[in-house]
């Protein structure tokens, strides 16, 4: 695969989401925030977050509330510098409610590939345990498991 920097093609666009997917699904703050610029800023929900240091600490009060944590993205747009996804991940809080949260997100990358700002736009929908669709041993999505396009998401 060619390096995952901009500007970005389809197949490096693709690539890219899925490697923030993985990340994600590692739950592990640290490794996450290597691939966001030292000063990296985003906006999540009404959060502010600023910096790789606060990018670390945002994830670990994020991952030690929203439990059971299985995320999947899929690539909206490109263009340049720019990608545009969709997502979706389920998880349940320490009373065994489950939620499933969408959302959209813009990320703009520097010249290294490192994402230096992102954008997240996410809301919470309650379910029960029955509605869940994500069933993955945590960790990465297996590759021949369903996308957000497959389960009509």
């Amino acid at each position: 695969m060619a390096n995952l920097v901009p500007p970005f093609t389809v197949d490096t666009a693709i690539a890219k989401v899925r490697l923030a997917e993985d990340g994600w699904n590692s739950r592990d703050p640290r490794r996450v925030s290597l691939v966001y610029s030292e000063d990296t800023q985003w906006r999540n929900r009404a959060e502010i977050v600023t910096g790789r240091e606060e990018v670390v600490a945002f994830l670990t009060r994020k991952w030690a509330r929203e439990l059971n944590y299985r995320l999947i993205k899929e690539l909206w747009a490109f263009t340049g510098a720019r990608i545009a996804v969709r997502f979706a991940y389920e998880w349940h809080d320490d009373s065994g409610n489950w939620f499933r949260s969408y959302g959209n997100e813009n990320w703009e990358f520097n010249e290294q590939g490192l994402m230096f700002r992102r954008f997240a736009c996410i809301n919470d929908l309650p379910i029960t345990s029955d509605d869940r669709r994500f069933f993955w041993p945590l960790g990465r999505r297996p590759d021949d498991h369903p996308g957000l396009s497959d389960f009509g998401l």
